[in-house]
């Protein structure tokens, strides 16, 4: 967006005359004073103001984002769709990997940031959803086929599956693609960031626990591996005493030799030989 500097005897002057030649109102305009009009002893200086014309709160994410990216170098452009109260602006970049992130994690950090930037100064607030590469409908697709997936597994195994923590708009999404599903319920469970939704089939018990989707079963039975530990322990300790000690070694790990009498030198040896 393009800005002048206008110059008068006063700040008023100077705004009045900027507003003129832009041909806008003074509630459209975004006003910087450069410099205060003053006189001095020998002549005045005058008062210099920067005046540019507001953009709309989509423009003004937009430039936001644009900016943003330029800084983590990552060349884009914004493109800007407005729909009544909504606002949806995608991101058009050969770097889209950068931008997405793992899982729409930068893109929902990029998201939010541009929703604050676009409803500063609104009362009623206006949504603003950032996409790029048309990321979010292939995950809304993506996320409605594994509600569909855990809603079944959920009734045949009649026990509640718990989904790994989501950010509130995919947690809108699994509830809606639920929401008319039979013999099941969604609920949102946890605390932010780490909130997360339960599948509960109907007649699941009370206190259960649940099935954390993704969650590997251990290998083999849990039993057959403590009784081969206990094997291989038996062996060692078998191992261990049949070991042949020899006459002047070490006792064997665990028994200590008794010897009764005052301790010089090696006076356990000697008392075995008939000494004092």
């Amino acid at each position: 967006m393009d800005e002048q500097i206008f110059t008068a005897k006063t700040v008023d002057e100077a705004i009045e005359q900027g507003l003129d030649a832009l041909g806008i109102t003074l509630d459209e305009a975004e006003i910087t004073v450069l410099e205060e009009g003053k006189k001095k002893l020998f002549g005045s200086v005058k008062a210099k103001v920067q005046i540019r014309k507001k953009g709309s709160d989509a423009a003004r994410a937009a430039e936001f984002i644009e900016g943003l990216l330029k800084i983590l170098e990552i060349e884009s452009k914004c493109e800007i769709c407005e729909d009544g109260d909504n606002i949806k602006i995608d991101i058009k970049t050969p770097s889209s990997s950068k931008v997405i992130g793992k899982r729409g994690d930068v893109l929902d950090a990029i998201q939010c940031i541009a929703g604050a930037v676009a409803n500063t100064g609104r009362d009623e607030y206006q949504k603003v959803v950032v996409d790029c590469e048309n990321y979010r409908t292939q995950r809304e697709e993506t996320l409605k086929k594994l509600a569909d997936k855990l809603a079944k597994k959920a009734v045949e195994t009649g026990r509640k599956v718990i989904l790994e923590p989501m950010n509130p708009y995919e947690r809108r999404i699994i509830h809606s693609a639920l929401a008319n599903y039979e013999n099941v319920k969604t609920v949102s469970e946890g605390k932010e960031p780490v909130r997360y939704i339960a599948v509960i089939p109907d007649g699941a018990k009370p206190f259960d626990r649940g099935i954390k989707f993704g969650e590997r079963k251990p290998f083999g039975n849990r039993g057959e591996r403590s009784d081969r530990k206990f094997d291989r322990r038996d062996r060692r300790d078998g191992n261990r005493e049949r070991r042949p000690s020899s006459g002047g070694g070490r006792p064997p790990r665990g028994k200590k030799e008794i010897v009764f009498g005052t301790f010089l030198g090696n006076s356990g040896a000697k008392s075995e030989d008939g000494g004092n």
